[in-house]
């Protein structure tokens, strides 16, 4: 199958080690491009464990995978990626009432012995 994230790669040599636990990230857009796929497969245990862990009190694993499962998420589209934590993109998906969305953030991440975790972001238009 090929990788939700839309890199063109399969699934088990893109994002399936990250979620298996046997790579972590190697940089924030590949973090991103994973909790991305994290929501189309959906794996809610992963979007919990890479969110860095000061921020996890606000998630929730439940809502996180229930989000994950009620919506088709279509496409991720990097937009930007302005420093080493920084990431744009936006994740086109359709919601449960069948309408499509975009989802467009700016997210900043964090790298804490040697792995990347996601730390908050910035809803945009």
């Amino acid at each position: 199958m090929n990788c939700p994230c839309c890199s063109g790669k399969l699934y088990a040599e893109c994002c399936k080690p990250y979620h298996t636990g046997e790579k972590h990230a190697p940089t924030a857009e590949a973090l991103m491009r994973s909790r991305f796929s994290a929501f189309a497969i959906p794996n809610g245990e992963y979007l919990m464990e890479t969110t860095l862990p000061g921020k996890r009190k606000y998630h929730n694993k439940k809502d996180l995978q229930e989000w994950g499962e009620i919506n088709e998420w279509v496409q991720l589209e990097i937009i930007r990626t302005p420093a080493l934590n920084h990431v744009e993109f936006k994740a086109h998906y359709i919601d449960q009432d069948g309408n499509p969305q975009v989802h467009h953030e700016f997210s900043v991440f964090q790298k804490m012995h040697d792995r990347w975790y996601y730390v908050s972001g910035e809803f945009l238009d």
